[in-house]
């Protein structure tokens, strides 16, 4: 069989499984739609804007030229600001369009580059809305934060001869294995991508394993690393005079899912016993679950307040939650310890770099899949320690309150890990020239 023979039966088997694709998805938005337009209904307008926005409709503001850059949620909006932010200071003249699929994706966006990007929400990933999305924008490059590839974006891109990069390119042990099973769909759409800049070795050869080029695949370090850094001692100030926290220590869950404010609660009454200036201070993962958690809260102590309540504390006061998106890294600054969530439930775990920036010792649970090397490399230098179960995370408390010399050691250990290594943005940017 000829090598065109063989190529053009590859490319009819790609053709076929991306267009059963397109179906099925198709389908499925028929199926939701009507949940789907119930919910946005209840949910008030931002949600109701955002679910028009994911079927094509959407009054923007485009900005043609430039780059397209895609942020799935929060975790890639923070991921990416670094490169937006020196993107922005070198080439102010350079239309840039960030696209984000959550709701607390584009608020965190809002906050960051208000005026300075244009923000839309991505569309669903059929090929008429991903087709005119590309037609209003008409991007030099696009480029995909982390991890989420959609195929008839890329597909649509590759035949409009726009180069696709994935910058912070995440891939983890679990979706490489995912991708392989779908491999006519999803390994050659990989092996046509302009760049990949991955940010960690498990990254770099799971993309490689998956059929990326070597000659387009670049190991350039994790982005996270070049958060911007604020000065740790302002931000206390601000928050210790806003919620009455004089005289008070902090144990603080950030980013925390379902059955992580259960066990932290847990830990934190009987810590109060030996150390009763002890606050918990509770920052969960999504908003949707703030009503959860509240109630959770007051099921085991009346002496809570939430921060959209503009209550302060006081003496008494056991649980601060944290209602209201886009305050976790000021939180981290009240904290003599954080928890960093996502961790004890399996999901991978969240960002510990946004703690260890401001001196902060970090807890976390097993689960670190999302973040292996940047875990590792904390847990080397004595900034994170990992605790399996409740029992693990009440005693390593205890030993830290009551030590405090080790949690501060352990805390300027996580700092001077994020000043060392320092510098993927840099190595991106200059790629991306």
């Amino acid at each position: 069989m000829s090598d065109r023979t063989t190529q053009t039966e590859s490319q009819f088997r790609v053709t076929i499984a991306r267009t059963g694709y397109s179906v099925l998805l198709g389908l499925l938005v028929l199926l939701i739609l009507p949940w789907s337009l119930f919910r946005s209904i209840l949910g008030g307008p931002e949600v109701r804007q955002r679910w028009l926005a994911r079927i094509g409709i959407e009054r923007a503001r485009n900005q043609y030229g430039g780059l397209l850059i895609h942020c799935v949620s929060v975790g890639e909006v923070m991921a990416a600001a670094p490169l937006i932010r020196k993107i922005l200071a070198e080439q102010p003249h350079l239309p840039i369009t960030v696209t984000t699929t959550t709701l607390t994706g584009r608020q965190r966006a809002r906050e960051l580059f208000a005026g300075q990007v244009c923000q839309r929400y991505l569309p669903i990933d059929l090929p008429w809305l991903m087709s005119r999305l590309l037609h209003q924008i008409k991007p030099s490059k696009v480029l995909v934060v982390e991890v989420e590839l959609w195929p008839n974006l890329l597909h649509l891109c590759r035949r409009q001869s726009i180069p696709v990069i994935i910058v912070n390119a995440r891939m983890t042990d679990r979706s490489a294995r995912r991708y392989a099973r779908f491999g006519s769909l999803f390994v050659s759409m990989l092996q046509r991508l302009h760049l990949v800049c991955a940010q960690g070795q498990r990254d770099y050869e799971n993309y490689l394993n998956l059929g990326v080029p070597r000659q387009r695949l670049v190991l350039t370090g994790n982005m996270k690393f070049d958060l911007a850094v604020q000065d740790k001692m302002v931000l206390k100030a601000q928050l210790v005079e806003k919620f009455a926290l004089q005289q008070r220590r902090v144990l603080l869950g950030g980013s925390t899912h379902d059955g992580e404010e259960k066990i932290l609660i847990q830990v934190y009454q009987i810590l109060k016993k030996q150390f009763p200036e002890l606050i918990l201070i509770l920052v969960p993962r999504h908003p949707q679950r703030f009503e959860p958690v509240w109630n959770l809260c007051t099921a085991v102590s009346q002496a809570c307040i939430r921060v959209s309540e503009e209550k302060r504390c006081d003496a008494a006061t056991d649980i601060l939650l944290i209602d209201r998106m886009g305050m976790l890294q000021q939180c981290y600054a009240l904290a003599d310890i954080a928890f960093v969530g996502g961790s004890l439930a399996d999901r991978g775990g969240h960002n510990a770099l946004e703690a260890s920036a401001l001196a902060v010792p970090v807890l976390m649970g097993p689960s670190q899949f999302n973040n292996p090397e940047i875990c590792q490399t904390l847990q080397q230098a004595g900034a994170l320690i990992t605790v399996h179960d409740q029992q693990d995370l009440l005693i390593q408390c205890q030993q830290w309150l009551a030590h405090t010399e080790r949690a501060e050691q352990a805390g300027q250990a996580g700092k001077a890990v994020l000043e060392e290594n320092r510098g993927a943005v840099l190595r991106t940017y200059a790629l991306l020239q």
